[in-house]
């Protein structure tokens, strides 16, 4: 393997070389997961950091074989069964040389609800929005500590805005949960955990009320958002039948 197409040991230098690449070929990539996190953050430093374990990465609908050319030409091998099944949606590849998973999503982001990504690539240089960043942490419904760090530092470094250009997008995030009430459902779970639980991680007093207030005004944004017919209608079913899918194990 050339050494100009080794993947690189840094996940975030190397998340950024395959974006430029892709750019170069005409092709869009953007960063989401712990990664994104961490470009989202000054210095690349979130203020609760994690260990990084992979690479995830989505692209736009239609784009899956310019996006199989493009990884495995950086060094890639591509998961044969499962990108033949499902590459059209979604693609995995091993990073051979730091043993490392890249995950690939084309279109949207489909764990325990899905998320339309691809609509607003154009919107930072290597990463999704932050709201959209912030709807693959919110739509979980079994939360885990990786998962309150990210959502906690996203909070503490930008500002809760109606503006899709700065800042966490409130009105987009408000507008989706308003027409999908498993979404609104899991979202007021994960809001809600989310700030009984800040207590119990090393920040100040400063830290936590910037959380806090950013967590609690995103969900009174949420409730202000008036909700569609076909929300109203599932609401009445309620929690009688399951509002959410169950992640693919991969």
């Amino acid at each position: 393997m050339p050494a100009a197409a080794a993947p690189l040991a840094d996940h975030i230098a190397e998340a950024e070389r395959l974006i430029d690449t892709a750019r170069q070929q005409g092709l869009t990539m953007r960063a989401l997961g712990g990664v994104a996190i961490c470009m989202q953050s000054p210095g690349n430093q979130p203020m609760l950091p994690r260990r990084l374990k992979d690479i995830d990465l989505v692209t736009p609908r239609g784009s899956g074989r310019d996006t199989a050319r493009t990884i495995e030409g950086l060094g890639y091998v591509g998961d044969e069964m499962f990108n033949a099944l499902r590459g059209a949606r979604r693609q995995l590849y091993r990073d051979p040389i730091n043993e490392r998973d890249l995950d690939v999503f084309v279109g949207e982001f489909s764990m325990c609800h899905a998320i339309p990504l691809a609509d607003r690539l154009d919107q930072a240089a290597y990463t999704v929005p932050l709201a959209e960043l912030m709807l693959t942490k919110l739509q979980i419904v079994e939360l885990n500590e990786r998962d309150e760090r990210d959502i906690y530092s996203i909070c503490y470094h930008h500002e809760l805005t109606e503006n899709e250009r700065t800042g966490i997008d409130g009105a987009f995030i408000a507008r989706l949960c308003a027409g999908d009430w498993g979404l609104w459902r899991t979202c007021k779970g994960t809001i809600e955990r989310c700030i009984a639980d800040v207590g119990g991680y090393d920040l100040n007093a400063a830290a936590r009320e910037q959380v806090t207030r950013c967590l609690g005004g995103l969900w009174d944004r949420i409730e202000q958002e008036p909700k569609t017919g076909k929300w109203r209608r599932r609401a009445r079913l309620g929690e009688r039948k399951r509002w959410y899918d169950e992640p693919e194990v991969v």
